[in-house]
């Protein structure tokens, strides 16, 4: 489908990537990887044409359409969700509207017999079958069934694009892409403004979708369960591997373990040859022998290990002073936005060092809640802070409240204080803005640097209590892990909004969820939290289904039902039937452990042992995991 040879792009005379090539067929799901600037969005505008390049050349196959969603978007105002979502379908509506014509003029004209009565009739018939060819009589119907997995509802439909935040456009704007039939889709950051439920309906769709993808993610979570095929972008050159992300690294881990020892064995093999050629090269019976192991020594191709980019911040969220025993105290508060109601009489305890995630549909007001504890927005009741409680608060466009004109260095020593202003270069070297980089114009950083800077600049200023907005978008998956660590060592307090599975998991001991106006405390992790949650639709199932017993007529529908509840059923199983595999995995691992240690055959130090308490972490994890789902099919 579409062939890139010896690519290379080049800015302000350095190689960006250099000479990579690959190639793309249909079914391939992959995942294009990197660090923040190494030139991922840049590869995919140059797949679209957007983007010149140096050298190189792309071939795509004829008739091939590539549809790109990118990180930021121009919405056209005037028209409702259904009006925009409808102009993927430009062909179907020129088609509509021709058919229209032609019906309004066999109205008018109804000489039956005339020749040019039997050619509009003619040209109806073929009108019509291009039409039903392209899906014409369910493009509405496919327009809806997309529109409710991203999360719109019905009574959205008919509302004015721009009445919508930023997020919700660019869910418009993917709807319309997945609409296409594009034969390639080229996907940016594709679930930075989508919420938990709606990437779990979209890695679905991507699962069964019959062309191409190439998606640029930082989401582990939603990569492995995704793609098929991995290739990362590292300091100029590629790595490209038919696995999933996890799978990939530790290929790639493996690879470079196998290259370093043949590179080892190499060095010790030349080291021995030239200590012969020293050896007999001055002595005239052995120069011959000498000369053909020079020789021999200049054919050898030396052994290359992979260069990898490991530089990665280093954070510390320092805990201010202690705060009281409460931090935030939540009396009847509610919020509207002119007649939309978001959060209705919410009433909430949160204790010193909790670690809260807040989940839910976009719209339900997580958000809304976190600008009401910083006071950023006006509403009714109370929320009362605790004492000594001091906010730290990371919004979901922090990035975008950055001065594009000024410098990396300019923007910290802007916000610095007489105290800490000795500290910005250092602390810029550790968000990996040392040396010329602090020199760089803000508007010239990507996303991520965008919003590693921010996340420097939010350490100028002391907390006890740390709010984050979708903290992760944008962040490349190493950096992201940097940050999820500092999360767990910050002995503050929590609050995180976010729809990363992955980066949620084993950060956070208590889950709010929003919905309808409320939102429900569960004591537990993510990972508890979705499994009640797939307990609780599983549920509502069962309990149609015995409606629909009871008050349908209809055989079909009540086999419709059954079979969902049965696929449920087995989904369950499937679960548990991993986690005994994972369990007995995890249980053996510990076993051959505490045996090494019984027969002092390892030596003790504290990276043993915590590589030991990890697996019984894991272990417990698994235990839970296997109790909850069991529950589920008991």
């Amino acid at each position: 489908m579409l062939n890139i040879h010896n690519l290379t792009i080049s800015f302000s005379g350095e190689d960006l990537f250099s000479e990579i090539t690959f190639k793309i067929d249909r079914g391939q799901r992959i995942g294009l990887i990197g660090k923040n600037g190494a030139g991922k969005s840049t590869l995919l505008k140059i797949i679209t044409g957007e983007q010149e390049y140096d050298a190189g050349s792309i071939a795509i196959d004829k008739e091939i359409c590539i549809g790109f969603l990118k990180q930021d978007i121009d919405f056209e105002k005037g028209f409702t969700i259904l009006e925009e979502s409808y102009k993927a379908f430009t062909k179907l509506e020129k088609l509509e509207s021709e058919i229209n014509a032609i019906n309004k003029e066999l109205t008018v004209n109804q000489d039956y017999n005339s020749d040019y009565y039997n050619q509009l009739v003619d040209n109806l018939s073929d009108l019509n079958h291009r039409f039903e060819l392209l899906g014409g009589y369910k493009y509405q119907g496919e327009t809806e069934r997309i529109l409710i997995g991203l999360g719109f509802k019905r009574e959205d439909f008919d509302k004015q694009t721009d009445t919508f935040s930023g997020g919700w456009r660019m869910r418009i704007e993917l709807a319309k892409l997945l609409l296409q039939n594009n034969d390639i889709l080229l996907l940016d950051e594709p679930t930075n403004h989508l919420d938990i439920e709606s990437i779990v309906w979209f890695e679905n769709f991507l699962k069964t979708y019959p062309g191409a993808v190439i998606l640029v993610s930082h989401d582990k979570m939603f990569l492995d369960n995704v793609t098929n095929r991995t290739i990362e972008i590292s300091l100029g050159q590629i790595y490209d591997y038919k696995k999933p992300y996890s799978e990939y690294l530790l290929l790639r881990s493996d690879i470079k373990e196998k290259q370093l020892q043949a590179q080892k064995n190499q060095e010790k093999e030349i080291k021995q040859t030239e200590q012969l050629i020293e050896k007999f090269r001055y002595k005239a019976s052995k120069a011959a022998f000498a000369q053909s192991l020079i020789k021999k020594l200049d054919k050898v191709e030396r052994i290359e290990v992979d260069d990898e980019d490991n530089s990665v911040m280093n954070i510390k969220f320092p805990l201010s002073i202690q705060p009281g025993k409460v931090v935030f105290e939540v009396v009847d508060a509610s919020k509207n936005y002119g007649d939309k109601k978001v959060l209705t009489n919410v009433n909430m305890l949160i204790d010193r060092g909790s670690k809260i995630a807040f989940v839910g549909q976009n719209g339900q007001g997580k958000t809304t809640l976190a600008k009401m504890l910083v006071k950023e927005v006006a509403f009714h009741g109370k929320i009362i802070h605790g004492h000594n409680v001091q906010i730290g608060y990371f919004a979901q466009n922090q990035a975008d409240y950055l001065d594009g004109n000024i410098t990396v260095l300019e923007t910290m020593e802007n916000a610095a204080n007489e105290s800490n202003r000795s500290k910005v270069r250092d602390m810029l070297g550790a968000f990996l803005f040392g040396g010329e980089e602090a020199d760089k114009k803000v508007k010239v950083l990507s996303g991520g640097e965008r919003n590693r800077l921010a996340l420097c600049k939010m350490l100028l200023s002391p907390f006890n209590v740390l709010i984050m907005d979708e903290p992760t978008n944008h962040l490349d998956i190493a950096s992201k892990n940097v940050l999820k660590q500092a999360l767990i060592n910050f002995e503050g307090t929590l609050i995180l909004v976010s729809h990363d599975r992955d980066f949620l998991q084993g950060l956070t001991n208590k889950v709010y969820f929003f919905k309808d106006q409320k939102i429900i405390e569960y004591l537990g992790n993510i990972n508890e939290f979705l499994m009640q949650q797939n307990l609780n639709n599983f549920r509502e199932a069962e309990k149609k289904t015995v409606i629909n017993i009871q008050e349908n007529s209809s055989g079909k529908e009540n086999y419709i039902q059954n079979k969902q509840s049965e696929k449920e059923i087995k989904q369950l199983k499937n679960k548990l039937n991993k986690f005994e595999k994972e369990i007995a995995k995890i249980e053996e691992e510990i076993k051959n452990i505490e045996t090494q240690l019984a027969k002092n055959l390892v030596e003790v130090t504290p990276e043993f042992f915590a590589k030991y308490q990890t697996k019984k972490d894991q272990l417990e994890q698994l235990m839970d995991d296997w109790t909850l789902c069991a529950d589920l099919l008991s």
